[in-house]
């Protein structure tokens, strides 16, 4: 499971990366680890090479050469880029590879796909977060010094000349992860696909933050465990992995993005679309957060996609077979089920209005509130459509339908009340002629 990253720097102090790639450093401030006398702790197992530097040390190579060619003098210049190939921890066990053979795997690389460009090659055994995964830097100087042929992710007639510098694009991100997969290929290691997105996409910025609030929130617990109160939390989740939690919930039962969007909506989670492109807005932000931000799996096309199936799980659990019609024994039943049929609620009309004050009083935020208000004018919006589509003009017109059809159902009932007590005579009349046949004398 190589993955392939890429960070360009505009710092001027070209020792500052070998320092990094050869002593110790914190992790969350990066700053050098000293010892009891305020010297530099070095990494315990590393390997370190320079390519193209001349017998020098890598950062006075650098320099002389934007020097000669009067590149990178500027403050916003790109100093260098650095590349890091990281392997799969257990590369090392199932795959028999070394840090000696990952660091010969780094130097091919560089050599391969940079050319003519002052590089560092260092390998580490373990990453920050000790999970034994082999990975290899390689720090280039982004000034060229020599001709090179043209290679494949190279764009214009400059990126092969001498004293120009190196372009990162899109297009050589993309050969870059190519070459790195065929690379995995040929050595038999583990590997993923690097060209497509992944569902749940973690960048560098919420990595480092999910780290750092898991490290302050285990701190907040060893505090209170010593006080002897419980912890709160245990687990620390930075606000895209809580809205990739909200999203997914509310998309498990939506069946059309209308419903989608108002479920979101209930949680405070607003959805936009420009471009074919989702965006999500949660209640403490003024941005929103693009559904590239979040993954493959929150794009408009997966979430289209899901809403699809949904749907048709939906459509499938309700065809349901129709019950077994059964023959009313009496007209107290027939009614009765007539009733029931007629008061049986129907999921398309109209619906009870929300209590926003109520609501909001138990506590349901901004997000809710502007649901509710929205669902209280849809309501109102169908109960004036029921109102007119059923020819009513003014309230008393209602009221004396109503009162009419009261009355009616009153005479209709005691109608019925005078069958149903001829029927009880003719029943009663009708089991005592049985009985006279049955003990009448011959």
């Amino acid at each position: 499971m190589a993955t392939f990253k890429h960070i360009s720097s505009k710092n001027a102090d070209y020792g500052a990366a070998e320092q990094y790639l050869t002593f110790e450093h914190d992790e969350f401030t990066m700053k050098p680890t000293l010892d009891k006398n305020g010297r530099l702790l070095p990494r315990d197992d590393y390997r370190i090479s320079s390519l193209n530097c001349g017998g020098e040390d890598f950062a006075i190579a650098c320099m002389r050469s934007n020097l000669k060619y009067g590149k990178n003098q500027k403050r916003e210049d790109v100093k260098s880029h650095h590349y890091i190939i990281s392997f799969d921890p257990r590369d090392a066990p199932d795959n028999g590879l070394t840090v000696d053979r990952a660091q010969q795997l780094g130097e091919q690389f560089c050599r391969e796909h940079f050319p003519g460009h002052q590089a560092l090659v260092c390998t580490h055994p373990d990453g920050h977060n000790h999970s034994g995964n082999i990975h290899v830097h390689i720090v280039i100087n982004s000034l060229r010094i020599e001709e090179v042929p043209l290679l494949p992710y190279m764009e214009r007639p400059a990126d092969t000349r001498e004293g120009c510098k190196h372009r990162c694009t899109d297009a050589a991100m993309e050969y870059f992860k190519a070459e790195v997969m065929e690379m995995c290929h040929r050595e038999n290691l583990y590997q993923i696909d690097l060209l497509h997105g992944s569902k749940n996409r973690i960048t560098e910025r919420e990595y480092w933050a999910k780290r750092k609030g898991q490290a302050a929130l285990d701190k907040e617990n060893a505090s209170l465990a010593a006080t002897g109160e419980p912890p709160k939390l245990t687990k620390f989740e930075t606000d895209k992995e809580k809205l990739r939690r909200t999203i997914r919930a509310a998309l498990s039962s939506a069946i059309s993005f209308e419903d989608f969007s108002g479920k979101l909506l209930q949680q405070g989670v607003t959805v936009k679309e420009s471009r074919g492109r989702l965006s999500y807005l949660t209640p403490d932000r003024t941005k929103p957060i693009t559904a590239r931000k979040l993954g493959d799996d929150f794009d408009r096309a997966a979430i289209l996609e899901a809403l699809t199936i949904n749907a048709q799980n939906a459509a499938r659990a309700a065809e349901t077979p129709a019950p077994k019609q059964e023959y009313p024994h009496s007209i107290k039943d027939r009614l009765q089920r007539n009733s029931a049929a007629i008061n049986a609620p129907k999921n398309d009309g109209v619906q009870r209005m929300v209590d926003i004050a109520a609501k909001r009083a138990e506590g349901k935020g901004k997000g809710y509130e502007k649901w509710a208000s929205l669902h209280n004018l849809k309501q109102m919006a169908a109960t004036m459509s029921v109102y007119e589509e059923s020819g009513f003009s003014s309230p008393e017109e209602l009221e004396a339908a109503l009162a009419a059809a009261s009355a009616e159902l009153s005479n209709v009932h005691a109608e019925l009340k005078a069958v149903e007590s001829t029927l009880r005579e003719k029943k009663d009349l009708q089991k005592q002629l049985l009985a006279y046949i049955k003990t009448k004398p011959a």
